[in-house]
Order: structure tokens, then sequence, then C-alpha cells
């Protein structure tokens, strides 16, 4: 809901009749102009001495004992006085990103960037970020202040019990208080990060910043992160570049701005009225199963005409409600939820790295603490319990060399 001193969007799933109009679908589909202030002269605010300083704060933090923090610092104010001329005359390159794989079980490929390039991140986030941030639906969990993954657990319930209304029970024959009405389409965008296209990214942002310097600072850095193909050629459609590298404050910002269309166009085009979104991965709730094959086939047709994206054939599907739904982590169902079995999985994989002594005690005991924080969202007493027991045979076999480590491990897992 707009008005005349207000650019946000007011997309609540609860606020069904205050979005009746056409106004955001503009944003998706150009098919109407949505008013919507653009910013000028934001440039001077990204390179300016104090902003650098914040953003070198945040690039720190949690790394102050890192080698490269420690050498950047050793010469603080020249260095982000270079960084300042560097922006300021139009000199500044972005480092070459160092790439490495990592499995945990699962195989990803993470792009670092240099401590520098991430100080330079940071000074365009702080200042964009805000911008943007206005516009975005109150559904879009991931990568923003007070929302996050628990945040999208705790809205799916939400939804869940409105399509149910409060778990009203289908006919079925195994008397499963579980065997809720109504259904899921939980979708899955192909290879996301590597598929976002730099020209489509770049007229989105050019919507709201006018400040050719800053469209030109944020040009800079896409280019350094996209993905390169085998044989070490750029990927490359119709001439223009895509993909962002996973690790950089930048791609986790821009993959939001990016979907926005997306946002807007299940919220006002489908008038879906139960969508969430995390990342890449999105559910919408209703009781009508047609519907949502009709959605599903709109948002694909819409994904590939104007994002140059397509939803994974196998992890986009639409599921009973009753069955559980596989999202943030969770299986979720109506009366309780479980563990992904990946995420139980990981865990074993990490024990078992302990017990042949790849990893260390003190890198398992923040591994595990981690986890159990996560896992205590779940109905998983019995499970932690018999993890920790095996855990504890695995110690009694080991020297005991961290006890205060050990203690906190108890106290956790008797929560």
């Amino acid at each position: 809901m707009l008005n005349e001193n207000d650019d946000r969007l007011n997309l609540d799933g609860n606020n069904w009749n205050d979005n009746r109009n056409n106004y955001a679908f503009g944003m998706a589909l150009a098919a109407k102009t949505i008013i919507m202030r653009s910013y000028n002269e934001i440039y001077k605010k990204i390179i300016s001495f104090e902003n650098l300083i914040l953003a070198w704060r945040k690039a720190r933090k949690g790394k102050t004992k890192k080698k490269y923090v420690i050498e950047f610092e050793q010469e603080l104010f020249c260095n982000l006085m270079a960084l300042h001329y560097e922006l300021k005359y139009k000199t500044y390159k972005p480092r070459e990103l160092v790439t490495f794989v990592l499995r945990d079980p699962k195989t990803r490929v993470i792009s670092k960037s240099d401590f520098r390039d991430r100080i330079i991140h940071h000074a365009i986030c702080n200042i964009i970020e805000p911008i943007f941030d206005g516009t975005f639906i109150y559904d879009s969990c991931a990568n923003r202040k007070g929302k996050g993954n628990l945040f999208a657990l705790e809205r799916f319930y939400r939804f869940l019990r409105k399509v149910t209304k409060n778990g009203l029970i289908a006919k079925n024959k195994f008397q499963d208080n579980n065997y809720v009405v109504g259904y899921c389409l939980k979708a899955d965008i192909k290879h996301y990060f590597q598929e976002v296209n730099h020209k489509v990214l770049m007229n989105i942002i050019s919507r709201k910043i006018k400040d050719k310097d800053v469209l030109w600072l944020i040009d800079l850095v896409l280019k350094n992160g996209s993905v390169e193909l085998r044989g070490g050629e750029r990927n490359f459609t119709e001439g223009v570049l895509k993909g962002m590298p996973l690790g950089n404050l930048t791609s986790q910002f821009f993959a939001n701005v990016y979907l926005n269309e997306l946002d807007y166009f299940v919220k006002h085009k489908l008038k879906a009225k139960y969508y969430i979104r995390y990342v890449d991965d999105f559910v919408i709730l209703h009781r009508d199963k047609d519907l949502l094959e009709r959605w599903k086939l709109e948002i694909d047709r819409f994904l590939r005409d104007f994002l140059k994206l397509e939803l994974h054939p196998q992890k986009s599907r639409i599921a009973p409600l009753s069955r559980g739904i596989d999202f943030v982590g969770f299986r979720n169902f109506y009366f309780f939820r479980l563990l992904r079995m990946r995420n139980v999985r990981k865990m074993l994989f990490r024990i078992k790295k302990y017990e042949t002594g790849t990893l260390s005690y003190a890198d398992f005991s923040n591994s595990f603490n981690g986890w159990n924080a996560y896992s205590v969202w779940a109905n998983t007493l019995w499970l932690r319990r018999e993890i920790l027991k095996g855990i504890y045979k695995i110690r009694e076999m080991k020297p005991r060399d961290i006890d205060c480590a050990d203690r906190f491990v108890m106290i956790k897992c008797k929560e």
C-alpha cells in the first residue's frame, strides 16, 4: 500500500484487503508505473572516510586474529585513505577472488574476496541496503535485520494454521492428527547464484539508484564476481555476464534485490496470500492444488521471460501439507517438526572426523554447539541424547584436553 509520504509496500500476508491493487506488479512486469523514489548523489556517502571506517569495523568483526586483517591494520589510516582516493578518482580495481571447494558434506564452490574489497562491499551495502530494504516484502526472510530462518519458520506455521483452519483433519484411514487439509508449492530456483543476469540486475538497480558513479562501482563488483565455466571461459549470454560468487556480502544483498521482482509478481499478479521466500527457496500454501499447479507454470514462465532463470525441475513440486514440508532446514508437520536427514548426516560426519583425529576438539565443540542450538527448534530430544552418548564414548578413549568445553556441551544438551 503506497501513500504520498511513504514508498514502502505493505505486503504482509495478513493484509489481503490492502493488496488488491496492481501497483507493485509494475515493479515486476513494468505493466504499470509505480511511484518510486530514486536516489542521486549517494556516491559521496559511499566513499566518505566515515563510511569506510564503519565498513572496516564490520569487515573485521570476528576476524581480528586473521593474518590479512592484522597486515591491513598495520597501516590502517593509509590503507583506508588509499581506498578513498581510488574510489574518488575511479582507479579502484577489485583483486582476484580466491576460490575453494567446501564439502560439508554437500559440495559448494566458495569465492573469497580480498579484505580491502570486503570493506568496499560493506561500504556499498551500508548506504544502499536501507534504500532497497523498504521495498522488500515482509515475508522475504533471508539476509535482513530482524529476519532469518527462524522468522521464516514462524511465518510458515502461521500460514499453515490459516490454510488448514487451525488443523482441520482431512479424511484418512491412518487416524493421523497431522493429516491436515491443504497443499504447498515448494520451489527452488535452479543454479540461482550462477545464473543471475548482470544486465537484468543492473536494470533493476538503476530504477532506484540514478547515481552513475554508484552504478559504475556496482558493475565493477559484479564483473569481478562473474562465474567462470569449464575451460576458463566466462559465462556469456548474448554478450552479458552472469553469476555472483557465494561468499560475498554483496551477493547476498543483490540476491534479494533480484528476486524482489518475483515477490511482487507472486503477491500482486498471482495474488498469492501465503507466500514466503528464503533466498532462492520459496513456498506458497493454498487449499487448491489445481491453482498451485497453474501458479507454478506462471512463475516458471515469468522467471524465464523476465529474470532469465528457471525453477529446478526436481526440487519444485506440490505436496500435501500432511506429508511435511521441507523448508529452512526442517521437515515441517502441523504438530511437530523434524531435522532434515542431511543436517543429521552432517553432524555424524563431523563426529566421525573428530573420532579419527582429523578434526580438533575445539573445532568440533564449536560445531556441535551451533548444531545443537539449531536442532532444539525441532523435536530432537531423543536424537540429541543419542548423539551425546556417542560423543561421551569417544571422549572416554581420548585424553581430556578441554574440560570447560565438555561442561558447556553437557549443559547445552540437557536443555
